[in-house]
């Protein structure tokens, strides 16, 4: 207790010294805090976009189907068969098709990917139900990132090329009937959503899908030759970026956190230097060399103590406007699962492990300094002499 006392007494009169070392470690605090409630935010982000407009609760797909290789495109279909039909009647599936195609905007010629999606589907966001209408021509709708490329509007026609399932090319005009804002590249970029009755009989594969968008009430695995992908499998690679940028971000708090704690550090090693006679005093009033070493070391972790209370003063009230407003970088088209705002979530979890993590930290520096003190003898200490 007398250790706790002293320490306190000594932090609160050394006045402006103690203040500069907290306020740059509650900056530390801060910035940590930020930097990885930013990340958590964007990942809780692109997990519910990726969920809502292409995951849901996991797809079912053909055999030969590749997202990444369109070559595959042309013989990955099967029919919809076995128990597949119960669950699309069920709404527990949405069978979709995909056909490499091209367009041909203003003239100019452009690779696209066809998909075919029921009108009435609910299981994703995208805005299916503007693909019905006249039976005689072809709604589509697509993504703002898409019709910037086409340099097309709602209403727009637009001339596409197709290859039907014995290898044909065929042509036809499609009606622009939507242009939505998703913030997932694979839904967007270079996608053309038309109704999948219409593109069966395009291809002419009449009742066939390359793949199905599953609930979360699905729980099965394969079903009838089709391979199930789970979730996490679908999102895997926006988690590997985020680690990614964990990562980087830890590189970059952990410099800042060390150039903190150097502070510290130097502010021990002068306080030792300055305060010998003290020192001295202490042991020779019966306190032993360990307990001088604790009222160093105590004084070295309170200044992460004080840091964490400076900055939960101006800290919490930053987080909370975050977290209802976001922060707008204006980054543009990355082609990443990146919303324009981005909402950092602060989690219980992650505030905890900081402030440990820097109460430790400061602690352990605190100490390496302090432990000369146990070297020294009373009477040099009392002279003022250095070891």
């Amino acid at each position: 207790m007398i250790s706790l006392k002293l320490a306190y007494r000594n932090l609160t009169g050394a006045g402006l010294r103690t203040w500069l070392n907290v306020t740059v470690l509650s900056f530390a605090y801060v910035v940590i805090i930020f930097h990885q409630g930013l990340i958590d935010g964007w990942h809780r982000q692109g997990l519910r976009d990726l969920t809502e407009w292409e995951v849901a609760g996991g797809q079912l797909w053909h055999p030969s189907y590749d997202r990444y290789d369109p070559m595959t495109f042309q013989d990955a279909h099967g029919v919809i068969n076995g128990r597949i039909p119960g669950y699309v009647k069920s709404k527990l599936a949405v069978p979709v098709l995909v056909v490499q195609g091209t367009a041909y905007p203003q003239g100019r010629l452009q690779s696209i990917i066809l998909k075919g999606i029921d009108r009435s589907q609910s299981l994703v966001k995208l805005p299916s139900s503007a693909l019905a209408g006249d039976s005689g021509k072809i709604n589509a709708v697509i993504g703002t990132r898409m019709a910037k490329s086409l340099k097309a509007e709602k209403g727009d026609y637009i001339l596409i090329r197709w290859r039907d399932k014995n290898g044909a090319f065929d042509a036809a005009e499609i009606y622009i009937a939507e242009i939505f804002k998703c913030d997932v590249p694979s839904v967007d970029i270079g996608q053309i959503w038309v109704p999948l009755d219409k593109l069966q009989e395009m291809t002419g594969l009449h009742n066939e899908a390359t793949m199905f968008i599953v609930s979360d009430q699905y729980k099965a695995s394969d079903t009838d030759g089709w391979k199930f992908k789970e979730k996490a499998y679908l999102t895997k690679e926006l988690d590997e970026l985020i680690q990614a940028k964990r990562g980087g971000g830890m590189i970059l708090q952990g410099i800042l956190l060390i150039i903190a704690l150097l502070a510290i550090f130097d502010t021990q090693v002068l306080s030792i230097f300055r305060r010998q006679r003290e020192i001295g005093t202490y042991i020779a009033f019966g306190m032993t060399r360990y307990q001088v070493v604790g009222i160093f070391t105590v004084e070295g972790a309170a200044h992460s103590i004080f840091a964490a209370v400076l900055g939960a003063l101006y800290g919490i009230p930053l987080f909370i406007y975050l977290y209802y407003h976001g922060i707008t970088f204006g980054l543009g088209d990355m082609g990443l699962t990146l919303a324009e705002t981005l909402y950092p979530y602060y989690s219980l979890q992650l505030i905890v492990i900081t402030v440990a993590v820097v109460v430790i930290a400061a602690t352990i520096v605190s100490f390496l300094p302090a432990r000369k003190i146990a070297k020294m003898k009373p009477t040099d200490a009392l002279k003022g002499k250095l070891q």
